[in-house]
């Protein structure tokens, strides 16, 4: 079965800003207050595109928002469950606000939602960096097949697959298009 696109570029523009309102809204009933505390970090790789999209949004709607307080990057490579099978992963920077996590609210950010191992990963790797007061998590897809008991708050589109298709994000800063398309 050849690949199908289930999710054109302003599909994708219109995930990335309704998350980001979600988040903003979510954020304003917990804290009173739309960025303060607040802080998105995106998992390598097109979660940090991801990230940097709703931050845009955020900051957009939000007036004296600072990019640099509420954006990071989290990366989670040596806290993966799988680097005996796949070893090649490169180990890139993590970038933490400078007000560090202590009692903020930390939005991650991942493209797909699978099995959920990336997601503990995370959680894994944040532990290093402080204690948050609330940890969310905002996917572009949902795919389904959880191995971990892990749900997004936010997500773009829930698409249902069969384990064996495979969903591919492409977004214009690395792949020079914006799609989801679903291969079998």
């Amino acid at each position: 079965m050849p690949a199908r696109t289930v999710l054109s570029s302003d599909d994708i523009d219109r995930a990335v800003t309704r998350i980001a309102h979600e988040i903003l809204e979510a954020n304003t009933a917990l804290q009173k207050s739309g960025t303060s505390n607040l802080i998105i970090l995106g998992i390598p790789t097109r979660g940090v595109l991801l990230a940097e999209r709703i931050a845009k949004v955020i900051a957009r709607n939000e007036p004296g928002t600072d990019l640099s307080q509420l954006l990071g990057r989290l990366d989670i490579t040596m806290y993966r469950d799988d680097l005996a099978i796949n070893p090649t992963r490169q180990v890139t920077e993590t970038l933490i606000p400078n007000q560090g996590i202590d009692d903020k609210v930390v939005v991650l950010v991942d493209d797909v939602l699978f099995s959920g191992r990336t997601i503990r990963a995370a959680l894994d790797a944040l532990n290093d960096f402080g204690r948050p007061r609330a940890v969310k998590l905002a996917v572009l897809v949902d795919r389904g097949h959880r191995e971990l008991p892990i749900r997004a708050d936010f997500v773009g589109k829930n698409l249902p697959t069969a384990r064996e298709e495979r969903i591919r994000v492409q977004l214009t800063e690395s792949d020079l298009e914006n799609s989801v398309v679903i291969e079998s």
